[in-house]
C-alpha cells in the first residue's frame, strides 16, 4: 500500500486560537504531531488555513498545503489537501494537529486494518480503565464507541454507551469494558472521496460527531485496539497538563 498522512491544523479554534503553534516543551504543537507521524509515514503534510502555521511547518522542514478556511470538519481539509497534491496513494491517514502525543504504534494500529482489503475507513479506540474514573468516562468531550463482534463501530456517542441497567453508576468501569475513540481516521482513497460528499446526516448534527454520518449512510467503520492514552490539546488547560505530561515522560 501506499500511504500518506495528513494533519489538518486550523487557527481559528474556538477553545484555544492557534493551538497549532503553541509551544509544547520548546516546539509548536503541530511539529510534535509532524515528527511523531513521520516515524512511521515518512510522506507527510500539514493541512491548513493559515499562512502562520504553514510558515512554521516550512520552518522546521516539513510540507505543508494550504486549504479553504471554509471546511466543517479536518475530513474534508484532508481531502482538499489530497487533490492539491496531485499524486496518488491507497490509504490517507487523518492525524489531528492537536494530538502531539500520537504513538508510532498507534499509527501502525490503525495501518494493520487495512490487511483487510475490504476495510475502507478504520479508527482507534481505547479501553477505559477503572482508573480513569467516572468522571473521564461521563466527559461529553470525550467520545465512547460501542464494537460489533468483528471490531468494527456500531455508534460513537458524547453519551456514556451502553448504558448498564439495574448496576450503579460508580461500578459501570468494574462491570462492563467502554472504549474511548482516539479521534484517528484512515480512508482508501475512494471511501474519503465519497464521505466526504455526502450531506451532514441528523445523528452527526445531534452529536457533533461527523463519523455518524458515515455509518448513517451505511459505511463500515473497522477500528484498531490501542491501550495507549494520548493528551489531545483543546484548551489552554489542555496545554499545561500536556506540558506536565512531557515532564514525566522525558524522566
Amino acid at each position: 500500500m501506499k500511504l500518506i498522512a495528513i494533519i489538518p491544523a486550523r487557527y481559528a479554534s474556538s477553545r484555544f486560537p492557534g493551538k497549532p503553534l503553541a509551544q509544547l516543551g520548546g516546539k509548536p504543537v503541530i511539529r510534535r504531531v509532524y515528527e511523531q507521524v513521520t516515524q512511521v509515514i515518512p510522506e507527510a503534510v500539514v493541512a491548513t488555513d493559515d499562512e502562520r502555521i504553514a510558515r512554521a511547518v516550512e520552518a522546521f522542514g516539513g510540507r505543508a498545503v494550504m486549504t479553504s478556511a471554509e471546511h466543517r470538519s479536518g475530513t474534508d481539509r484532508c481531502w482538499e489537501a489530497y487533490r492539491k497534491l496531485g499524486a496518488e496513494y491507497d490509504v490517507v491517514i487523518n492525524v489531528q494537529g492537536d494530538e502531539p502525543f500520537i504513538r508510532p504504534d498507534q499509527i501502525e494500529t490503525i495501518m494493520r486494518c487495512f490487511d483487510d482489503p475490504n476495510t475502507q475507513i478504520a479508527t482507534l479506540v481505547r479501553p477505559f480503565t477503572e482508573e480513569d474514573g467516572l468522571a473521564a468516562l461521563e466527559n461529553p468531550n470525550s467520545p465512547k464507541v460501542v464494537l460489533d463482534a468483528e471490531s468494527h463501530a456500531i455508534y460513537f456517542s458524547r453519551s456514556v454507551i451502553p448504558y448498564l441497567r439495574g448496576v450503579d453508576r460508580s461500578e459501570w468501569l468494574a462491570r462492563h469494558t467502554f472504549y474511548k475513540h482516539i479521534g484517528m481516521y484512515a480512508f482508501r482513497v475512494g471511501a474519503l472521496a465519497e464521505v466526504t460528499a455526502l450531506p451532514q446526516s441528523t445523528l452527526e448534527k445531534a452529536e457533533s460527531l461527523e463519523q455518524l454520518r458515515w455509518l448513517e449512510n451505511g459505511y463500515r467503520i473497522g477500528v484498531g485496539l490501542t491501550r495507549t492514552e494520548t493528551i489531545g490539546i483543546d484548551t489552554p488547560e489542555d496545554l499545561a497538563a500536556a506540558e506536565e505530561f512531557l515532564k514525566r515522560i522525558k524522566q
